[in-house]
């Protein structure tokens, strides 16, 4: 999969000039729009079959700090998949080389009702894919 690449808007840097934590979190968004787009289930296909995928847990390592400008290139792989659960890993590093964070982002399945949505069963070709994908396959 090719990376993600965000820029730095000022917008999104502090006081101290640097990146406000929350951001990061935007940007591993922008990634997994980015990455289901090019596995062939974007999250507007996902929404038409009646998925929604809630995030349930997220976890970031702030290593470095990165500043208004600097080009963020994003790589996501699928940490593991369930039949209705998913973890994405996500590595952040700068322009420069520097790894400036690692994270994980946990979701679940669910119908527009909020029934769980088992994706084994109910979506094998989505659920072949995330396996094919993932790094505990």
């Amino acid at each position: 999969m090719t990376p993600h690449h965000h820029r730095v808007q000022y917008y999104e840097t502090d006081r101290m000039g640097i990146t406000h934590h929350s951001n990061y979190i935007r940007w591993m968004e922008e990634a997994r729009v980015h990455f289901l787009s090019e596995i062939g289930w974007p999250y507007d296909k996902l929404e038409e079959k009646g998925i929604i995928s809630p995030v349930t847990r997220v976890n970031c390592d702030y290593l470095a700090t990165s500043t208004f400008a600097d080009e963020i290139r994003i790589t996501i792989s699928v940490a593991a998949v369930k039949a209705a659960r998913l973890i994405f890993s996500y590595q952040m590093v700068n322009d420069k080389g520097a790894l400036i964070c690692q994270a994980e982002s946990h979701h679940t399945f669910t119908s527009q009702a909020g029934d769980f949505v088992n994706l084994k069963r109910q979506f094998p070709d989505f659920y072949t894919r995330l396996m094919t994908l993932s790094q505990t396959n």
